[in-house]
């Protein structure tokens, strides 16, 4: 999956650091990261020589023009806190959206968890309780407010991936009113107060009509881009198979036999590994 990483590790505990030339910098444009491709297609971040050649500018709202996002294979990433003006050098921006180019897969996964820092340090500007700019902690990834002390650290919402199936069917759906087309399965958010598996057997009936039983954890994938930590969970149809479609959430969603699935893992998203271990007959039981 996209947190599978070629080599290396990654590590995005904050560091109060600056920039060295050659660390990499994400920098964040509405909702594009700027990027260059190579002769093969392959993404690449510019460096903070680059950025800070450029004569970018960064917001009145930051203290400084970058911050530390993270560490993966051993070199640091940088958020540019503002805007770093036109492309040029070969660079565009990218919508962050679109970021699953399978042969840059550690530089989508890099830019996807910046890009949910970045998220949050621009949502927490000032302080939710009382309204006052908030300041970095020295230590920690966090934003205090000096004026009520109110502690704010980044936010995660978690969000339930579900391979419904019976027998050797499994249920896949499209989206209505997103960008993305491709087939999926269920999905949704965590409501408050609600279990994992609640939430599974909820969203199975809001968007198909359907009971479920049998719910079993399979894994999780973080999915920066949406501020998630999607959790994977496969579960069997309980009793009768007649969808209702939501058709406010979905397109579509039908019944298939796993040896005549309509997607086949793309090595990036849960989602699309599920069907595969379902279409192997590998999942648990």
């Amino acid at each position: 999956m996209l947190q599978d990483i070629s080599y290396g590790s990654l590590d995005n505990q904050y560091r109060n650091a600056s920039p060295k030339d050659e660390d990499l910098v994400v920098c964040v444009r509405d909702r594009d990261i700027l990027l260059r491709r190579d002769e093969d297609g392959i993404l690449i971040l510019p460096t903070w020589k680059e950025v800070s050649a450029w004569g970018a500018y960064w917001s009145k709202w930051f203290e400084e023009p970058t911050r530390f996002a993270l560490t993966m294979q051993n070199r640091d990433y940088f958020l540019w806190m503002g805007e770093a003006g036109e492309a040029r050098d070969g660079f565009a921006y990218e919508a962050a959206a679109t970021l699953r180019d399978l042969r840059s897969k550690d530089v989508c996964f890099a830019c996807m968890t910046a890009w949910h820092i970045y998220c949050w340090y621009r949502a927490n500007r000032f302080c939710g309780c009382c309204a006052a700019p908030t300041v970095h902690d020295d230590k920690e990834r966090m934003m205090r407010c000096p004026a009520c002390g109110n502690m704010i650290f980044p936010k995660i919402a978690p969000a339930v991936i579900i391979g419904l199936t019976d027998g050797d069917r499994l249920l896949i759906s499209q989206y209505a009113n997103r960008n993305y087309k491709r087939y999926a399965l269920l999905a949704g958010f965590i409501e408050i107060g609600e279990t994992a598996e609640e939430a599974v057997a909820r969203e199975v009936m809001e968007e198909v009509g359907l009971r479920v039983k049998n719910i079993r954890y399979y894994k999780s994938q973080p999915w920066g881009v949406a501020g998630n930590l999607s959790l994977g969970y496969f579960c069997d149809l309980d009793g009768e198979d007649a969808i209702r479609l939501d058709e406010n959430e979905l397109s579509m969603a039908g019944w298939y036999h796993r040896e005549a699935l309509p997607a086949e893992d793309d090595g990036i998203s849960l989602t699309r590994e599920m069907m595969r271990i379902f279409a192997e007959g590998k999942e648990p039981r």
